[in-house]
């Protein structure tokens, strides 16, 4: 393997990393669905069941062999897009099908705007270092991000839906399975991206910081250029690796919260797939939501390091 990773280069040695990371993930994760009392036959055992009919579906699931191998079967179809078979019988690839995109849409916004919001925000402080506007900023961002996402939920639904009424509560699906309207999409988003825009906007400010204390912004300070030509072409640039490599750790953050706001807007993703794969005990459904939202943290994370490699240099 070390003869190897040479021969890929760095963009082949951090991808190698992070496939590494994911598959040690999907390990845990089966290994934390076995650990739960109870398995899937009994999780989803109907009434009157006997216990013969039990041990019957425990073995067609396969729950009586070994967790290791259980685990290796199930790794040997992922390269071909094989996630398994639900306990309910169901193909994890079509259970996926319909709330994996809709999550991904939902991610994406939340992103987008934590990155925007927190590119404003800390560009905007770092123009005023050490002054009332910096110092608001730091403390509005400290107190979103420590904030859970229930919690914003929770004020978002009062202020937006009961009170004012400006926005939907819950979401409605189509026909499709996607939101029927995009203002279904406004406060699940919020409530996502507002803890992401208070980390990233202190990622950036610190980032902003490092750089205008660099001997070239320096002089572009005393040459007298205008404050914002400084930080789009002599601060940001030098930034953009710290930026980038928070806005790619803010995507596990964004998805591991979307479960909880999922849930309280009623957004037909994965959070709920993945709660109900849970109760159930449900192995392969659990590892394919894994897969499929490591795999697109992974993605992030790897352009975030290749960002930081162009820019900075430095190696993996």
């Amino acid at each position: 393997m070390h003869r190897l990773l040479p021969a890929l280069g760095r963009a082949g040695v951090l991808a190698v990393r992070r496939l590494g990371l994911l598959v040690t993930l999907l390990a845990a994760a089966f290994a934390a669905v076995a650990l739960l009392p109870g398995d899937a036959a009994n999780a989803t055992s109907e009434r009157g069941e006997t216990t013969t009919d039990t041990a019957a579906r425990r073995a067609a699931l396969g729950l009586d062999r070994p967790l290791a191998e259980r685990f290796w079967d199930w790794m040997t179809g992922l390269p071909t897009g094989d996630l398994g078979t639900t306990a309910h019988g169901q193909p994890v690839t079509s259970v996926l099908a319909g709330p994996l995109p809709n999550t991904l849409l939902l991610g994406g916004l939340a992103l987008a705007a934590s990155l925007l919001g927190a590119l404003a925000l800390g560009g905007w402080a770092a123009l005023r270092p050490g002054g009332r506007l910096d110092r608001t900023i730091a403390v509005l961002a400290t107190a979103a991000f420590a904030l859970p996402e229930f919690v914003l939920s929770i004020g978002l639904l009062l202020v937006f839906s009961l009170w004012t009424g400006w926005l939907p509560a819950v979401t409605l699906t189509g026909a499709d399975g996607a939101p029927a309207s995009w203002d279904m999409l406004a406060l699940p988003a919020l409530a996502l991206a507002l803890p992401q825009i208070g980390w990233n906007t202190r990622i950036a400010r610190a980032a902003l910081a490092d750089q205008a204390a660099l001997p070239h912004v320096r002089a572009a300070v005393l040459d007298g250029l205008p404050r914002y030509r400084i930080l789009t072409h002599h601060m940001l640039p030098g930034a953009l690796p710290a930026v980038a490599i928070a806005t790619a750790t803010s995507a596990g953050m964004l998805l591991g919260g979307a479960v909880v706001v999922e849930t309280l807007f009623n957004y037909p993703g994965i959070g709920n797939v993945l709660a109900g794969a849970i109760a159930d005990r449900d192995t392969p459904l659990v590892a394919g939501v894994v897969a499929a939202t490591g795999a697109a943290i992974s993605t992030l994370l790897l352009c975030a390091d290749l960002i930081r490699e162009r820019v900075l240099g430095e190696r993996p």
